[in-house]
């Protein structure tokens, strides 16, 4: 599965996308059943992060700090530069806004490792990716939409989402981590925990897009998600040279550059999903944005997987 895991996350988004048609009634269910995926996949990710590692990723100078400016300075400004040229609808504005503020924590590790990047060190850094988004996000939302957004938005997803999504994987995570370091009972369970990445990520596909699905038609939305997806693909396209910016700004290596430019452009839609669907019933059609740019993004994914190694490519 892991040497064919791209066809299997397609696969997953398509029959998803099947399912949502076929039975729009299982919709409701699947969206209860998105936390519980979603933070078993993160348990996952973050087991196959040391703690000593997410110490030393703090430390990792360079690398680190790219990371950071990628994501909360150049990826925010690209944002701003298209916000004015998004449809004049606030539900398909705030959904656009979450899941391009918030960068990928989860399956730009796989990507990245296939085109040849340092995986590893984006590994280490996630946890801390995801802390700082879910710190920055609510400020960025409040500079793109003003203080009416506090009408709408409330505090309590954002808490809910760190303690589900971050505190309780992370800490389960140590735990297991601990226990495998004592016993051989442990690694062997950590290391069976470790197999089940790929077919949680396809679980996690298959839930998010079955379960929007029925949204399409429920809103009469489908014009206005439509018309975001140029703006998602644009974002890709200038994301790759901005991230190539970034990794020659700090001088990184082929590998290390690699990695900036996936982080830079793959976006955090699976985790910022439950913030989506935490909005009032008038700003439904928020999630659905969110979930096509999952679309549309792994689809650039397969191209990027090409095309990153071609303008960065390794040195003899």
């Amino acid at each position: 599965m892991e040497r064919h895991q791209v066809a299997v996350y397609v696969g997953a988004l398509a029959a998803g996308g099947l399912a949502g048609w076929a039975a729009p009634g299982a919709g409701p269910g699947l969206e209860h059943a998105i936390n519980p995926v979603l933070a078993a996949l993160l348990y996952v990710t973050f087991l196959q992060v040391p703690a000593g590692e997410l110490f030393r990723s703090v430390r990792a100078g360079r690398f680190l700090a790219a990371t950071l400016v990628v994501n909360f300075v150049v990826v925010p400004l690209v944002v701003a530069a298209m916000f004015t040229f998004l449809p004049n609808d606030q539900a398909v504005r705030l959904g656009v806004l979450l899941v391009l503020l918030a960068p990928c924590i989860d399956y730009v590790i796989v990507f990245s490792g296939l085109a040849g990047g340092s995986s590893e060190r984006l590994l280490a850094a996630t946890p801390l990716l995801l802390l700082a988004q879910m710190v920055l996000l609510p400020v960025y939302l409040f500079l793109f939409m003003g203080p009416d957004l506090a009408d709408v938005v409330e505090a309590g997803p954002f808490v809910e989402a760190f303690v589900v999504l971050i505190a309780i994987p992370l800490t389960l995570a140590w735990l297991t981590q601990a226990w495998a370091a004592r016993r051989p009972a442990g690694q062997r369970a950590a290391d069976a925990m470790g197999t089940a990445m790929v077919p949680l990520m396809a679980v996690v596909l298959f839930t998010v897009v079955a379960s929007q699905v029925p949204k399409l038609g429920d809103s009469g939305s489908l014009g206005d998600v439509g018309r975001v997806v140029p703006f998602y693909v644009a974002f890709l396209v200038v994301m790759a040279f901005a991230g190539f910016g970034v990794a020659r700004l700090f001088r990184l290596d082929a590998r290390d550059g690699r990695a900036i430019v996936f982080t830079g452009a793959t976006r955090n839609s699976l985790v910022v999903l439950p913030l989506a669907l935490a909005l009032p019933d008038a700003l439904a059609v928020a999630a659905v944005v969110v979930v096509t740019q999952t679309l549309v993004e792994v689809i650039g994914m397969v191209v990027y997987v090409r095309a990153v190694p071609r303008l960065l490519p390794l040195r003899n």
